[in-house]
């Protein structure tokens, strides 16, 4: 990407590293990163060689970034791998820019890591994810929430919190002209009996909510040995720890050596292969329709097929 050619200029973000990092710290070159918005997402290096990671929405009060920066700085609290956070700005009516500046950590995406490395390399790097997820999801709260800073909406029951989170997804993803009627009612019926089939006796923990393989940053260590760096772009939630391995099992960001080396610590039960994680899964894709549009309609109308049964 070109500055030129966006309407994100040079002398702005050499503002915001000057408000950021210091007046001595010079701007001296701007890369785009993938993540979010390409147009947004940016590698500043300065001329004294420090590169940081800058998400930038110049013409708006962005609230996310915030959120971001407050769930990062958990993350690692708790022992989760995450980048630093330097400084996070929410723009106003009169200075309309908002921000996040961050580490830059170098390393590879987990679908990346699996192509350059052995089966067995790739295995050891899997059981460390399941570490690092076992950290995330051994911190436990009172009640189900969304991770932020500010007055937050507390579940005491986990399919309540469930449904208010997919509801605006479903209502939206069930407009959609190809999903069948026999599949949206299908789909109504689950809805409506979450309360049964998400019914559990684990107690709300702490949740990344988006780990899938672009979010999960990895790097050889001097011996050559695959690690886990950083979890990226967290969109934190206290909930079911199922739902988040019953995500990252459908993406297919985990294989069989990290659930082996998950259930060391936490078995998972026979109710969450039976019925938990087909519904969870269900979600995840109408989730997808209703960001993505019509390429995931298919996968979701096969996945409704097999959720039938429950319900």
């Amino acid at each position: 990407m070109s500055i030129q050619d966006s309407d994100i200029s040079w002398p702005m973000l050499r503002r915001i590293v000057h408000e950021c990092l210091g007046t001595a710290a010079e701007l001296k070159e701007v890369a785009p990163l993938d993540g979010g918005s390409i147009n947004t997402t940016l590698r500043l290096t300065t001329a004294a060689g420090d590169t940081v990671v800058l998400k930038v929405s110049p013409h708006r009060v962005n609230r996310a970034y915030l959120t971001e920066a407050y769930q990062l700085n958990v993350l690692r609290e708790v022992g989760v791998p995450a980048p630093r956070v330097f400084a996070s700005k929410l723009g106003s009516l009169d200075d309309p820019v908002s921000y996040l500046m961050m580490e830059y950590v170098d390393g590879v995406d987990l679908h990346t890591a699996r192509s350059r490395t052995t089966p067995d390399e790739y295995d050891r790097l899997q059981a460390h994810l399941a570490e690092v997820m076992l950290a995330l999801h051994s911190c436990t709260h009172d009640c189900y929430t969304r991770l932020t800073e500010a007055d937050r909406c507390e579940f005491g029951d986990w399919p309540a919190f469930y449904h208010d989170l997919y509801d605006p997804q479903w209502h939206a993803c069930e407009k959609h002209g190809g999903i069948p009627v026999k599949a949206r009612k299908t789909i109504g019926r689950v809805h409506e009996r979450l309360g049964h089939l998400l019914a559990h006796d684990d107690r709300p923990r702490l949740l990344h909510f988006d780990a899938w393989s672009s979010n999960i940053l990895c790097r050889p260590d001097a011996d050559g040995k695959w690690y886990v760096v950083a979890l990226l772009d967290p969109n934190c939630k206290y909930g079911h720890a199922e739902a988040e391995l019953a995500y990252m099992d459908y993406f297919q960001t985990i294989t069989p050596a990290f659930t082996r080396a998950y259930q060391q610590t936490r078995k998972l039960s026979p109710e969450y292969h039976r019925q938990r994680k087909c519904v969870y899964q269900l979600y995840e894709l109408i989730n997808h329709v209703s960001a993505f549009g019509t390429e995931y309609v298919k996968p979701l109308l096969a996945h409704v097929e097999k959720v039938a049964q429950l319900v």
